[in-house]
C-alpha cells in the first residue's frame, strides 16, 4: 500500500528538520552531478537555519511533503523579480520515493499556491546535469527559457537552465 501523502506549510520550527533532510538528499543524489566540496558549500550556504529563517521572514514559503507523517520532501517558493511571477526555489524528495509521483504532487501543490498569489508564471533554476529533474519539469509543462551560469563564491558556479511555465 502506498504511503499516505500530505503537504503542509512549514513554520520556523520545521526548518531544522528541512535542513537536515536537505543534507541527506543532497549527499545521496548530487555526487553524480557536482563535487562533494560544492555540495557541502551549498548546503552550508542555502540550508543554514539563519538563511532559511531569513527567507521565511522575507516572503519565501516552505512546504513539507509528509508520507505517513514523516518528512519525505519539501519545496520553497516566493515572489520573483518579474510581476506576476513566482519562483520555485527548491523542490526535493528523498531518493527512494523518486518515480512514484510524489515530486509531481508537490510541484502541482506549489503551482496551486502560486496561483493563489495571482501568479501567471512559475520559474525555476535547475542544474543542467540534473536530467531526471529536467525531465520531470518538462513532463509537467515547464520549458527551458535560457541557460545561466552564476558565480556563487569560493570558486563554485551554478550552471543552470531557467525553466518557466505559464500558470493560466
Amino acid at each position: 500500500m502506498p504511503p499516505l501523502a500530505e503537504i503542509a506549510p512549514a513554520a520556523e520550527e520545521h526548518l531544522a528538520a528541512i535542513s537536515a533532510l536537505a543534507g541527506l538528499i543532497w549527499r545521496a543524489y548530487y555526487p553524480t552531478i557536482t563535487s562533494t566540496e560544492q555540495i557541502e558549500y551549498m548546503l552550508g550556504w542555502m540550508y543554514s537555519l539563519e538563511t532559511m529563517t531569513s527567507e521565511v521572514r522575507n516572503g519565501i514559503r516552505y512546504e513539507r511533503l509528509l508520507l505517513d507523517g514523516e518528512l519525505a520532501g519539501f519545496a520553497s517558493l516566493g515572489p520573483a523579480d518579474e510581476p506576476g511571477t513566482v519562483k520555485l526555489h527548491k523542490l526535493y524528495l528523498v531518493p527512494k520515493y523518486h518515480g512514484e509521483g510524489f515530486g509531481t504532487l508537490l510541484l502541482k501543490h506549489c503551482e496551486s499556491e502560486a496561483r493563489k498569489l495571482d501568479a501567471r508564471i512559475m520559474t525555476l533554476n535547475v542544474n543542467k546535469r540534473n536530467a531526471r529533474a529536467i525531465a520531470v519539469y518538462q513532463r509537467n509543462g515547464f520549458s527551458i527559457a535560457r541557460s545561466v551560469v552564476n558565480d556563487i563564491g569560493h570558486g563554485f558556479v551554478m550552471d543552470d537552465y531557467v525553466m518557466i511555465k505559464q500558470l493560466t
